[in-house]
């Protein structure tokens, strides 16, 4: 987890209540009581919700401001351009033909419903650990959603990446197909947390670098990396150097998690819109089953700023500090400290802060330039922002109180460019 400025600390969503012994991932049992539109009981319907909601369904099969999971939604990637299907049970434009099987089928496999190989941005690399039980319940709790007649838009896919069955390679390097199996030797509850980060919340995803073929390797998860067209960097979770949660402790973060805000810091940019979307919702048992899984993970990886080398001279680098020093006691002082120190719970402290020490500035210069609140959550519904200094601040300015930051009060990291700062004036907000 990044702590203040940490934009993406843990993208993840999550799921239901806790469950019993080595059945972690089961889940409830199904309720037959009172039927719902879709003929299921309504326990399962409502079951069904949650683990949507952990699985973030929303973020993208739902357009901002459109009807649910209409689709449609827009997602970049280095590949081309892809667009969410319509997952609503309109007969001729979503799935209401689909039966549960071929929706298990697909959430396990990565194939639709005519055997067409997914593109992975549909993270079925996590969904295939879903047990057939929560596959089941979220099938009846997307019957009980209004039906939506809006066709799907083709991807806009670049050669050769428009051609499907050049996935076959893909899966071969990087798909393990299977359903979570319960680790005997952990507890229930670290078991739960397991199944949540690994397979709904598919935290992984963003939280592991991604390589030329869009791959990752699974020796690497969870050890960072800049989120392709998003310029946002997810921080490594297996590092202290980074976001590493070796020295959080469970209480701290559970709260990042579920309010967004934590003595550590707060969640800004994708991960402000995971929280809100999807883990302010989640149960504080399995809130907490998530902490503990993420805090068990091994620390090795991810360097910070201390291991990086610079170009800049030392007066180059005096120069710009001194700069920066001005800028933030005009600018930053009132709420972060004339020391960096902080004004808890509201202003996150800036000295010896993990978040920014990275090797990578990219959120620390996206927070001066973009500015961003933490999420309004049930347990934080009026959370304090930064005012963003784009318009105000030259890029030498950006970069010169970025490197201030940095280095001052012990900080570790390396200065900043000027040309960094441009890079990311143009980068999506999201």
């Amino acid at each position: 987890m990044t702590e203040s400025f940490v934009p993406h600390i843990l993208s993840f969503s999550r799921s239901l209540a806790r469950v019993g012994a080595g059945l972690v991932l089961a889940a409830t049992t199904a309720v037959a009581f009172a039927q719902g539109p879709s003929g299921a009981s309504a326990d399962v319907i409502k079951r069904g919700e949650y683990l949507a909601r952990a699985g973030d369904c929303v973020a993208c099969h739902t357009q901002p401001g459109e009807k649910l999971f209409a689709g449609g939604r827009a997602m970049p990637t280095p590949f081309g351009t892809l667009y969410s299907p319509n997952i609503t049970f309109d007969k001729e434009t979503g799935i209401g033909q689909w039966s549960a099987d071929e929706f298990y089928r697909m959430m396990h496999t990565g194939r639709s419903r005519d055997g067409a190989l997914l593109y992975p941005a549909m993270p079925y690399g996590a969904y295939t650990k879903v047990t057939r039980v929560d596959s089941d319940a979220i099938f009846a709790y997307l019957r009980s959603v209004p039906p939506v007649h809006q066709p799907n838009r083709p991807h806009e896919m670049r050669f050769p990446y428009n051609n499907r069955e050049l996935l076959l390679g893909w899966r071969t390097l990087y798909f393990r197909e299977g359903e979570y199996q319960a680790d005997p030797t952990r507890s229930v509850e670290w078991n739960r947390g397991a199944y949540l980060v690994q397979g709904l919340g598919h935290c992984s995803m963003c939280h592991t670098a991604i390589n030329a073929l869009g791959g990752s390797s699974e020796s690497k998860a969870f050890e960072g990396g800049l989120i392709p067209m998003q310029d946002w960097y997810a921080p490594s979770l297996t590092s202290n150097k980074e976001a590493g949660l070796g020295d959080w402790s469970i209480e701290d973060i559970s709260d990042l998690l579920q309010k967004g805000v934590a003595k550590r810091g707060a969640v800004y940019g994708p991960m402000a819109e995971v929280v809100y979307d999807s883990l302010q919702y989640l149960s504080d048992d399995d809130v907490r089953a998530m902490a503990v899984y993420l805090k068990s993970l091994p620390q090795h990886g991810g360097e910070n700023g201390a291991s990086a080398k610079s170009a800049m001279s030392g007066e180059e680098r005096e120069l710009l500090v001194r700069l920066g020093a001005k800028i933030y006691d005009a600018q930053c002082a009132t709420c972060h400290g004339k020391r960096g120190e902080g004004k808890l719970p509201d202003f996150p402290p800036l000295a010896n802060n993990q978040s920014i020490q990275m090797t990578s500035a990219v959120n620390p210069i996206r927070m001066v330039l973009n500015g961003g609140y933490a999420p309004g959550t049930f347990k934080n519904p009026s959370p304090y922002g930064m005012p963003p200094f784009a318009q105000s601040l030259s890029d030498e300015e950006v970069a010169a109180v970025v490197t201030f930051i940095r280095t001052a009060w012990g900080n570790r990291g390396t200065p900043v460019t000027a040309k960094d700062a441009n890079a990311l004036r143009s980068a999506p907000l999201y």
